[in-house]
């Protein structure tokens, strides 16, 4: 079912917190939901359709619907990493237009920091269940490495460089130098991310996103709604997902389901990558921005390193501005699910509400884009489209 124009993003929030060792889970998701309901104009009264992944406590939709007090008719708890937020906000417009609800509140929440997770470096616990696990986990696998031969591999094929990953971290420092609530302020040059202790050769520490707290939460209604708030208008105009795994043995590293997810939402919205003006592309690692640069299709496969250098990402100098508030490079990336974030900045483009110093003028379209899992074995990829009426 197609979404396009038939879901508008009402409200949005973001949680001040970066680290919130006092605060339970379920009261995190609780704050951005209420944040982004007087954001969008509306109260608990009006949700009838909850959406959560597996951050959320408990039974997931189950336990928060209660814990929040909705009477809903319509819930999803699709979890798929880092992708599921924009998936959900997909589902949401795709119920939406099916009449399965009319206000949709989709909710996130993390507390790695305040939990002490190594997210990036750990090695995940064993599986039984996991049909991998036989063939991967004797090996030990953790994020960083598996992100660093996808950018080794990158650099073999397409002779990508580390100076070129390292100015996608400036970028995205340039932009959060302006954002209060950054956990990374400082802006950085190539030489200080070149510096930096090496993590997982080639990804140095500052090639990695943050671990933070936080959340942040979205509200999707129809058309007849939203036309009735006083916000500005935030349409829905495409929206893609996909699954790339190991394909039998067949493994290419140098590519990611943002090919076949951005296909998707650009046929569906009817515009092309040279249209769209603000990007929030998912982050976890340098080389994650640049491979979904290339398989969006804003540059050709293998000129992502040429792409990004000398500040093509930086808002008022190159020509792609993206992850204007410093994204999980910079700012935040709570709950290993940060594509609700990438989500969020991209309404405040299109609202006009970025920061000053940011903000592109006259944004119109703007894309966000998330991965979840691993761009090493198997992840999942989902894109949306957005359009200011």
């Amino acid at each position: 079912m197609s979404i396009k124009g038939r879901a508008y993003i009402a409200g949005a929030y973001e949680h001040p917190t970066r680290k919130a060792p006092d605060s339970s889970l379920a009261q995190l998701h609780a704050e951005v939901a209420l944040g982004a309901l007087a954001d969008a104009g509306l109260t608990m009264r009006d949700v009838d359709g909850y959406f959560c992944a597996g951050d959320a406590p408990g039974m997931g939709p189950m336990s928060m619907v209660d814990y929040l007090n909705l009477k809903v008719r319509h819930v999803d708890a699709t979890d798929t990493g880092g992708t599921s937020y924009l998936i959900h906000v997909s589902h949401a417009a795709q119920a939406i237009a099916a009449g399965k609800c009319d206000v949709a509140l989709v909710t996130l929440a993390g507390r790695p920091r305040s939990e002490g997770q190594a997210t990036g470096t750990a090695v995940r616990p064993l599986n039984p269940n996991q049909p991998d696990t036989a063939f991967e986990s004797p090996f030990g696998p953790a994020l960083a490495n598996m992100y660093g031969m996808v950018a080794r591999r990158h650099m073999h094929e397409f002779g990508t460089t580390s100076e070129q990953l390292a100015w996608i971290k400036v970028a995205a420092s340039h932009h959060a130098q302006y954002n209060p609530h950054a956990m990374l302020k400082d802006v950085v040059t190539v030489e200080d991310v070149l510096n930096s202790p090496m993590i997982a050769d080639p990804l140095h520490r500052l090639d990695c996103c943050v671990i933070s707290d936080g959340g942040g939460a979205v509200i999707v209604v129809r058309p007849e709604i939203a036309r009735s708030l006083k916000r500005p208008l935030v349409k829905l105009i495409g929206a893609g997902e996909s699954v790339k795994g190991q394909l039998g043995g067949d493994v290419d590293l140098t590519y990611t389901g943002a090919a076949r997810s951005g296909a998707a939402a650009f046929e569906e919205a009817g515009v092309k990558p040279g249209d769209i003006q603000y990007a929030s592309i998912y982050d976890s690692f340098t080389i994650t921005v640049l491979i979904q640069l290339e398989d969006l299709g804003f540059c050709a496969k293998g000129e992502g390193g040429r792409f990004v250098a000398d500040g093509n990402l930086i808002s008022g100098v190159g020509k792609l501005p993206f992850n204007t508030d410093g994204g999980g490079l910079c700012n935040n990336h709570p709950a290993n699910r940060g594509g609700m974030t990438k989500i969020i900045e991209a309404v405040r483009q299109l609202r006009g509400e970025a920061h000053p110093k940011v903000q592109v003028p006259g944004c119109r379209l703007a894309l966000a884009q998330g991965t979840g899992g691993s761009l090493g074995t198997r992840h999942a990829n989902a894109t949306l489209i957005m359009e200011r009426e």
